[in-house]
């Protein structure tokens, strides 16, 4: 790895601090505001959607560059990261507008484990996908493979998740 290259991931370390800080403070503070208004549509089913589609296109950029295909790689983990941020949008709109539903089926202990691991894991995982891009931009591509094996299984997992977690739910939905 030459030089150059991480010096130019350098530049980009305090704002994967900021970041990584200052997106779960921001979604937990807007947790907390609640506006009076009734959107057009049911969120959590797009967003449930929108977390498979994520799980989706992070195997199939697996495969791509597992068969040399960097360029649809690069295209798909670009889609995965908007698909992320297009999720927590969502999902922090739906409970900026609506009140919270609470899980009461007799597999309460396994929702809670699955609802709090997604949880802790889409906090966590925050840094991961911003170093492991970082690291694919600045073209620190062994670097990028090394972190890359650890965010894979937790940005599926997350994704994985959000998905049971709203399946484990919907039937609780007012």
């Amino acid at each position: 790895m030459s030089s150059v290259n991480l010096e130019k991931e350098k530049k980009y370390n305090k704002w994967i601090v900021v970041l990584s800080i200052v997106i779960p403070i921001v979604v937990a503070l807007l947790f907390r505001v609640k506006i009076d208004f009734e959107l057009p549509v049911f969120l959590p089913p797009i967003y449930a959607a929108i977390n498979a589609i994520t799980a989706l296109v992070l195997v199939i950029a697996v495969y791509m560059i597992k068969n040399g295909n960097r360029n649809t790689h690069e295209r798909l983990m670009k889609f995965a990261i908007v698909l992320s941020v297009l999720f927590l949008v969502m999902y922090v709109l739906h409970h900026m507008t609506s009140d919270s539903t609470s899980y009461e089926g007799a597999y309460r202990g396994v929702y809670l484990f699955i609802l709090i691991s997604h949880i802790v894991l889409s906090v966590a995982v925050i840094p991961f996908v911003l170093i492991t891009y970082v690291r694919a931009i600045t073209n620190n591509i062994e670097r990028h493979k090394k972190i890359a094996r650890i965010t894979f299984p937790l940005w599926l997992y997350v994704a994985v998740t959000g998905v049971a977690v709203y399946l484990m739910i919907s039937p609780y939905y007012a």
